[in-house]
């Protein structure tokens, strides 16, 4: 691929694994930018939102180089699961989700400004919950530290314990949909 200087604009070291197993170069530039959460709007609008956010932020400050933003969100129904900020609420996140199936959105924007180009997508994985009781959830928490992952729980650590299945992107629960980002990647020129 031949991109202008790519920027990551994230601190998560899952999104950065997976654009290295891309096998493009990039640095992190990690985005100050707020991200929202409106129960008047969809968790796929807000993420899109967030996504576009974190790039254009990065973005201002480097407009000769190609900036990723991403947001992953989970929801059940209308209901949002973002990253707890206690044990006790990951607990309950997870009691909430278990034997139930959720959806895992995450958006990208590639975003360009000196060449006012952007691509902005999003991707949607159903994930089904194994039924767990609380002795298991607690299991799970003393295995993986949930305050950083939306939902309480991150696939790619001991996620057998806890995902009973998946229909769709594997990477996108993990953080960036890396089959549709190869081909946004490749066509971006």
């Amino acid at each position: 691929m031949n991109l202008p200087p790519l920027i990551l604009a994230s601190v998560s070291p899952r999104r950065a694994e997976l654009l290295r197993e891309l096998g493009v170069e990039f640095v992190v530039v990690p985005s100050a930018a707020p991200e929202i959460h409106d129960d008047q709007i969809t968790a796929r609008e807000a993420a899109l939102v967030n996504a576009y956010r974190k790039a254009r932020a990065v973005a201002k400050q480097f407009p000769d180089a190609l900036v990723l933003g991403a947001d992953t969100l989970v929801y059940l129904g209308t209901e949002l699961f973002g990253k707890p900020a206690t044990r006790d609420t990951a607990a309950d996140m997870l009691a909430r989700l278990q034997g139930r199936t959720h959806e895992v959105v995450t958006a990208v924007c590639l975003l360009h400004l000196r060449r006012h180009r952007q691509k902005i997508f999003a991707d949607t994985t159903s994930v089904t919950f194994r039924p767990l009781d609380a002795a298991q959830i607690r299991a799970y928490l003393d295995r993986v530290n949930p305050l950083d992952k939306a939902g309480a729980y991150a696939i790619q650590e001991s996620g057998d314990l806890i995902v009973e299945e998946i229909y769709g992107s594997y990477s996108n629960v993990v953080g960036l949909p890396v089959e549709q980002l190869r081909s946004e990647l490749a066509a971006w020129d």
